[in-house]
């Protein structure tokens, strides 16, 4: 690679400390918003400069992408990188270099760390870490309490407001009905959430009581659980007429719920609720417990075509490290949740080469959506004037997702020992290549995202 002592970059978009550097692109299958064509990208600096450029422009770095096929970089709309106060299972740094093996240049991350991320003050503070520690772009979502409506009506810098509708990991439940229309209605930013009816959860619980089996998780975080809380958000967002995103969708019937949005909605589904169920719990036991759970091949199967069909618009990981010791604690002492950065597009990809979606669609749901849901600006796509969050991925390279490889802290994947086809092979993040084919660069810095709220997000004609 690289040597990256000329690559440190300021955190300021604006100002690069490193010498302006221009790299052409040639030779790749571009994925740009209009289609796959073979053409050249010029990057100079930290923009995309040109697409279809001059092959015989003068330029500092030429790379050859033949047989191969370059996309934008990812964006990861819901991770949890434990930092600060659980760096013993993740933190920014180790989180940000799986990321960047993974395709993943943007990040941006929940607010259950230790502090809580329900201030300003603790906004800017972790920006302040990342600025020093990330090697891709970052945001930080700000956590909604009871008590801090004012914050949340006043903050900047964030993609949106994350409200906890039903108890999943730390102190940041919001159940009564007063405290969720006051977020509603008196603050402005996008608003997203954990929907798990905290009633059902606890009354199942009661049910379950005693219970060591992992697989009750699925019975206790059952469907009604899931659907009650989306129905009861969804009323809320349109009773409000307020923007609001459905994370981590897990079951098939939330997909019908979805398909009347009004433009005011959208949802994601991350891989586990994709590709693991019930029925893997024999296999990976308390390694497959999330929040919300698995549910059953039949809820995997529509969740799919939900994507398909559009009523679910983003991919994301909903990444939630936790040590094998942790995690191998018998239920349910053991937590819930599970790594994926650098897994997740390879996942992805491995559809393409099943035949079951196109690479367009994979940055559709990985890319671009999750860019206009967030009012990223200049990300998500391969264009003139966009940023030069890039990624070069090998459509036939086979290779095996092994726990000894990964590069998150928690050092395990529940997709250990599964060969997938389609994996990244170089990123570069704002014009500056951060990983190539198992080797990084420590000494990039991404850059904190830019959100322009007024865009108005995934429904926006313009984006």
């Amino acid at each position: 690679m690289v040597d990256g002592t000329n690559l440190i970059c300021h955190n300021d978009r604006a100002l690069c400390i490193a010498t302006p550097m221009k790299t052409l692109i040639k030779n790749a299958q571009v994925v740009l918003p209009t289609g796959i064509e073979s053409v050249s990208v010029l990057v100079d600096n930290s923009r995309i400069a040109s697409v279809d450029a001059a092959a015989h422009i003068r330029v500092d770095e030429v790379v050859d992408a033949a047989g191969l096929h370059l996309i934008p970089g990812v964006i990861d709309d819901q991770v949890h990188f434990r930092e600060p106060g659980l760096t013993h299972k993740e933190d920014l740094g180790t989180a940000s270099k799986a990321c960047a093996k993974g395709g993943i240049t943007t990040f941006l991350e929940m607010p259950n760390t230790t502090p809580t991320t329900t201030t300003r003050e603790r906004l800017a503070e972790k920006r302040a870490l990342a600025a020093e520690k990330s090697l891709v772009n970052y945001g930080f979502y700000i956590g909604a309490t009871p008590e801090n409506i004012e914050e949340l009506s006043l903050a900047t810098d964030t993609p949106g407001i994350k409200i906890f509708i039903g108890s999943s990991t730390g102190d940041l439940l919001v159940d009564s009905q007063e405290a969720l229309e006051r977020i509603f209605a008196e603050t402005a930013l996008p608003i997203t959430a954990h929907c798990e009816d905290e009633s059902t959860v606890q009354a199942n619980k009661a049910k379950f009581a005693g219970t060591s089996d992992v697989a009750d998780h699925s019975r206790i975080r059952n469907v009604s659980a899931a659907v009650t809380a989306t129905r009861r958000a969804l009323d809320l967002a349109h009773r409000h007429h307020h923007r609001f995103h459905v994370l981590h969708v897990s079951t098939g019937a939330e997909i019908e719920l979805l398909r009347d949005h009004g433009g005011l909605i959208t949802a994601e589904a991350c891989p586990h609720h994709l590709f693991l169920n019930t029925e893997d719990y024999p296999r990976l036991g308390t390694l497959l417990q999330a929040n919300p759970s698995v549910k059953s091949a039949e809820d995997n199967a529509q969740i799919w075509q939900g994507l398909i069909s559009g009523a679910i618009q983003v991919v994301a990981t909903d990444h939630a490290p936790h040590t094998l010791e942790e995690k191998h604690q018998p239920y349910p002492l053991s937590p819930s949740g599970m790594p994926c950065v650098e897994n997740s597009l390879a996942l992805l990809l491995n559809q393409v080469h099943l035949d079951n979606c196109s690479l367009e669609q994979v940055v559709h749901w990985m890319c671009d959506a999750p860019a206009r849901v967030w009012d990223i600006v200049g990300k998500g796509r391969i264009a003139e004037g966009y940023d030069a969050d890039l990624v070069l991925v090998d459509l036939s390279l086979r290779h095996q997702i092994r726990n000894e490889e990964q590069i998150t802290k928690c050092g395990w994947s529940a997709w250990h020992g599964e060969t997938l086809t389609g994996w990244p092979v170089r990123t570069w993040v704002m014009g500056r290549e951060v990983y190539r084919a198992g080797t990084f660069n420590p000494a990039i810095r991404g850059f904190a995202a830019q959100f322009d709220h007024a865009r108005g997000g995934y429904w926006a004609t313009e984006c």
